[in-house]
């Protein structure tokens, strides 16, 4: 997979520093390789890319979608989680765009920090920052985080680096100054930068179990470097499939451009502009050809070979949707009868599962959030201690095989923890009274 991500762009344009002058800068050990480094270059010029048929960015955006659609998430239990609730139900009403982010890119960052008062949430891509350690369950538990102001030609970049030392959790803060983007530049003070002039060099938190952020990693195993607990994008294992869509795209496009139709006749028969050439009604329509015959006159309609050119470009359509853990049909034309219905209800399955394991793994680092802001709670005094109870509701957001939903409902009739009219209203879509009622009458 890494020769086939070299293969797919031939150069490739790295993190937007060195990781080597960031290593100096926060005296301490990068943990991603040279592939994932190069990888999460590729997922973001693919993701960015306007050319083609953009399927990454489609890609992306049809899995966060899906894994947020009519996502419910609330934090209640005490007045504490009151307070951390306004922050948090603005983050879940506009969820959808930083998974798309993260699904894209192969990871998100959701930290917390206080202004003014209140909890604020920074969404952080995963070519913004650089995890310097990992536990034995492969969790992030140190990073450094990029952040870079462009000013009056030049570029002022911050480093947060989160770590544990000892008991003590640290936050430290440095500033740098370049001319040129790809360079980190001179050390100057945090107050150089109005933006950064009330930030403390250094934080130390006590009582702290867990990193002060939430981090979101796609639910794929990381075919890149496997020795890596790193997340990778959606579309990492279709990267290659991608570039023979758009290739076949191009050869669709073409096929419309070269069979367009034209009527050829001899340059004689138009007059000439200023220059010689012959002054043509239309450039698009008419063609000149220099020939003896003065009543040389011909259209030129050849066959266009569209329905071939498009079922390659579907089935490598298909190919892609398998990779990605989609279900036929999602960026595929349905109309294909050479599936059959077990194929068909396979690859829903395959959607389900795959959105499933989104949704839980967006659900780990939702809970990871709240964690930190309450901890950022405790520390500014913002509200009374209290319980904070997360709740998650992702029934409504995708659709499960109907075959399989009415076999697992009907086990559980079968077992008595599903009374026979609860079931009825699943299935006939009937309100308490009249489930109940169609069952004694039986």
């Amino acid at each position: 997979m890494f020769e086939e991500i070299k293969n797919f762009f031939g150069k490739v344009i790295g993190n937007m520093f060195d990781k080597n002058s960031i290593r100096k800068a926060i005296s301490s050990e990068i943990a991603v390789s040279d592939e994932m480094s190069m990888a999460l270059s590729v997922w973001r010029e693919m993701y960015e890319e306007v050319d083609g048929l953009h399927l990454p960015a489609s890609i992306a955006f049809e899995m966060a979608r899906l894994v947020t659609v009519e996502m419910n998430s609330v934090i209640s239990g005490s007045k504490r989680a009151e307070f951390l609730n306004d922050t948090y139900k603005d983050i879940i009403e506009n969820i959808r765009i930083p998974v798309e982010y993260g699904c894209a890119k192969g990871g998100l960052v959701m930290k917390p920090y206080v202004s003014k008062g209140k909890i604020l949430v920074d969404f952080i891509q995963a070519d913004k920052f650089l995890p310097t350690s990992f536990d034995e369950s492969g969790n992030i538990r140190s990073a450094v985080f990029i952040q870079t102001i462009t000013r009056d030609g030049g570029f002022y970049t911050r480093l947060e680096k989160h770590s544990f030392v000892g008991d003590t959790y640290e936050i430290s803060n440095k500033a740098f100054f370049s001319r040129t983007r790809d360079n980190l530049g001179n050390p100057i003070f945090l107050a150089d930068v109005p933006e950064w002039q009330d930030l403390a060099e250094t934080i130390s938190i006590g009582n702290v179990k867990n990193p002060l952020f939430g981090y979101f990693k796609p639910a794929i195993a990381n075919c890149i470097d496997p020795s890596s607990p790193l997340g990778v994008s959606v579309f990492a294992n279709a990267v290659n499939l991608i570039e023979d869509a758009n290739r076949q795209y191009e050869r669709l496009l073409w096929e419309f451009e070269s069979g367009e139709r034209a009527l050829i006749a001899n340059a004689m028969a138009f007059k000439r502009d200023k220059n010689g050439k012959p002054s043509l009604p239309d450039k698009r329509l008419y063609r000149t050809l220099d020939v003896d015959d003065m009543d040389f006159f011909r259209e030129w309609s050849p066959k266009i070979r569209i329905d071939e050119i498009a079922k390659g470009l579907n089935r490598i359509f298909r190919q892609i949707e398998f990779n990605c853990g989609f279900a036929y049909g999602t960026i595929s034309e349905i109309n294909d009868t050479q599936k059959t219905a077990e194929e068909i209800r396979a690859s829903k399955q395959r959607s389900y599962a795959t959105v499933s394991d989104n949704q839980k793994a967006l659900k780990k680092a939702l809970l990871e959030l709240v964690y930190a802001m309450d901890v950022w709670c405790t520390l500014y005094d913002l509200a009374p201690k209290g319980e904070c109870s997360v709740s998650f509701d992702f029934d409504d957001s995708i659709e499960a095989d109907r075959k399989t939903q009415f076999e697992e409902k009907q086990a559980l009739v079968d077992a008595g923890i599903m009374a026979p009219w609860e079931f009825r209203m699943w299935y006939f879509g009937e309100d308490e009274d009249t489930a109940k009622k169609s069952i004694l009458n039986k």
